[in-house]
C-alpha cells in the first residue's frame, strides 16, 4: 500500500497507521480505498480482537488532500464533484470505521484538522498527545460546513453550543481542553502515546469482541430510541449474548475467582 501501513500483532491487536506525513497524512481517495481494504480485512480476520488507529509524523489527519484530485463528474458542478467526493470515498470510511464489529482506538498525535477531527471520532475511545489540536476549518476557511460525521459526533460528545463555536470560529480545541469536555476519552503525555493507547487496545483484543460489538450497537440505538424501545433492546440482545458461550465462561469465572477465557 502507498499511504497505509498495517500491522498485526500476536496480542490481537492489528495497527493501521496513516502514512502520508509529509502532508499530514490528509486524506486523499488511495488513502480512503486503501483504508477501507484495511478496515475489511481487520473485520474479516478473527485473530484481530481490537483496532488501533494513529498517523505518522507530527499529525494525525489534516482532513482531506484538496490538492489529490477529487475531480466533479463529467458535465457537472464544483459542488456535485464535492458531493461526489463524500459518496464514495469519505462517507464510506467513517461508516466502516464506525461500524467495526471490533474496538477502535484512535491515538491522535499533533494536528487533527476539517475531515481528520470525524475520522478520530469515528472511533470508539480516543487517546490524544499533550501538544495534540483539533480543529474545525470548514466554515472560516472554506465556507463549507463540517463533514465526516464531525456534526453527528461533536454535539453528541459536547453539546451544541460548544460544537456551534468551535465550526463557526475555527478556534484550535487542545487535547487537555477536549479531554475536559468529554470530546476523547484522554490526554496523555506524548512521549506516552502509543504506549498507553496499546495497552488499551491490547486489554479489549483479549475480552469478548462480539460482546464489544453489541456494545457498541446498543449504544449506537439509543440515540434513536426512546426509553421503553431500549429497554426492549438491551433485553433481547442481552438473551442472545446469554446464550453465548462466553457467558458461561464468564460465569465460571467468577464463581472459581479467575480470569475469564474468552473465545472470539
Amino acid at each position: 500500500m502507498e499511504t497505509i501501513l498495517f500491522e498485526k500483532h500476536d496480542t490481537g491487536v492489528a495497527v493501521i497507521t496513516l502514512n502520508r506525513p509529509e502532508v499530514l497524512n490528509s486524506m486523499s481517495p488511495t488513502l480512503l480505498d486503501e483504508l477501507r481494504a484495511t478496515i475489511r480485512q481487520v473485520r474479516d480476520d478473527a485473530d484481530i480482537g481490537a483496532l488501533l488507529l494513529t498517523g505518522a509524523g507530527r499529525g494525525f489527519c489534516a482532513g482531506a488532500d484538496l490538492t489529490a484530485g477529487f475531480k466533479p463528474p463529467a458535465n457537472a458542478t464544483i459542488g456535485d464533484g464535492v458531493a461526489n467526493s463524500m459518496e464514495i470515498g469519505f462517507n464510506p470510511a467513517i461508516r466502516e470505521l464506525a461500524e467495526l464489529p471490533k474496538p477502535v482506538i484512535c491515538a491522535v498525535n499533533g494536528m487533527t484538522a476539517g475531515g481528520g477531527v470525524g475520522l478520530a471520532l469515528a472511533g470508539d475511545v480516543v487517546f490524544a498527545a499533550k501538544s495534540a489540536s483539533f480543529v474545525q476549518v470548514f466554515g472560516p476557511k472554506l465556507a463549507l460546513v463540517p463533514d465526516c460525521g464531525v456534526t453527528y459526533f461533536m454535539p453528541r460528545l459536547i453539546g451544541q453550543a460548544r460544537t456551534r463555536a468551535l465550526a463557526m470560529s475555527g478556534d484550535k480545541l487542545s487535547a487537555e481542553q477536549a479531554a475536559e469536555w468529554g470530546l476523547i476519552w484522554a490526554c496523555v503525555e506524548d512521549n506516552r502515546l502509543m504506549e498507553e493507547a496499546m495497552a488499551y487496545a491490547e486489554k479489549l483484543a483479549q475480552g469478548p469482541t462480539e460482546a464489544f460489538a453489541d456494545i457498541k450497537m446498543v449504544l449506537d440505538a439509543s440515540y434513536d430510541n426512546d426509553l421503553n424501545a431500549q429497554l426492549d433492546l438491551e433485553k433481547e440482545t442481552q438473551r442472545r449474548r446469554g446464550n453465548h458461550p462466553n457467558f458461561t465462561e464468564g460465569v465460571a469465572a467468577f464463581v472459581e475467582k479467575r480470569s475469564p477465557n474468552f473465545s472470539r
